[in-house]
This record gives structure tokens, sequence and C-alpha cells, in this order.
């Protein structure tokens, strides 16, 4: 059996890849992370309607269970503090999208804060990534990050430090 943070790399860097097969400019994705062993004990059949050989799956990896579409009319940290896993969730993963700036910019950002989703969209320095975060009840992280710009699963960056705000915002959904 592995490590639960190795387990927890391996399923924040499935579900990062799992977007990007679908591409890039998509809405959040929320997924329950479950026990694979637990899971495959409740529902029997399920290793079958996934193709899976239920005696080769890790019984301790992490299943990610992909939830509805989170909503779009509320700021995403008002969304995650409305949400409440019921036990049987090891822990849960986000993926989303955001434009960053490099270091060395915040001098320059607008002091009116209706302008800066406009004033960072149309900076020449900005990046579009992907950033994906897991976390466990235990309240251990990781993250991955894809750059647009460097849109194959070779580059894509991980660690458990890498998104923390928003790590933090997703461990407080499991408690």
């Amino acid at each position: 059996m592995q490590s639960a943070q190795i387990r927890l790399t391996q399923s924040v860097l499935e579900v990062e890849r799992h977007a990007a097969r679908r591409g890039w400019d998509q809405a959040p994705r929320l997924y329950a992370l479950v026990g694979t062993g637990e899971l495959l004990e409740a529902e029997p059949d399920l290793a079958a309607t996934m193709g899976l050989d239920a005696a080769a799956v890790d019984p301790s990896s992490f299943t990610p269970v992909e939830q509805d579409d989170l909503p779009t009319d509320r700021p995403l940290d008002e969304v995650l503090a409305h949400i409440a896993w019921p036990e049987g969730v090891s822990g849960c993963a986000l993926v989303l999208e955001r434009l960053m700036l490099p270091p060395g910019v915040d001098e320059d950002v607008p002091d009116e804060e209706s302008e800066v989703t406009s004033w960072v969209a149309e900076h020449p320095d900005r990046q579009d990534v992907r950033l994906a975060v897991a976390v466990l009840r235990d309240g251990a992280r990781q993250a991955a990050v894809r750059l647009r710009s460097h849109d194959e699963d070779d580059a894509v960056l991980s660690g458990p430090d890498l998104v923390p705000g928003l790590a933090d915002a997703l461990v407080a959904t499991l408690e």
C-alpha cells in the first residue's frame, strides 16, 4: 500500500489530466475523493461498469467522483463555504482555471476593485493556468498547476503548497 500523500498526488494529477482532456476554458469541477476499496465494497458492480479488474485495483487508492456543476452566480469562496461532505468521503478536489501574473506587478494593480479583472485579463504578462487542488480530512493537501503556454502532461507542476488559500478552503468543506 502507498502512503496517503502519494495517493493524494495521484488523485490530483488524475483530475487535472481529466480536465486537460476536456480542453481549456472550462467551468470549475468539484470531486469527492472516496477510498477505492470502500467504494468497491459498497458498490461491487462499479468496477465492472468502469471496466476495471477489481482484483487489480489498489484498494487504498482514492477514486475521484465528479460532482454536479458548481453554481456560477456566486463567488467560488461563497460556494465552497456552503459545501459539507458526508463521512464516507475521504477528501475532495477542485479543478479551475485562472489568470496569473508574475511577481512584481502588485504595485501596478488598480485601486478600484471593479477594474482589477479587466486589468489582469489585458496584462501582457498574464498566464492562463489550470489549478487542481486535492485535500484529505487529516489536512493533507496536494496541488497541480498547468500553464496553457506549456500544455503537456510532463510540464505540470505539483506540490503541497502551490495554492494554499484554495487548499484551506477545501479542507474547511471537510470539517
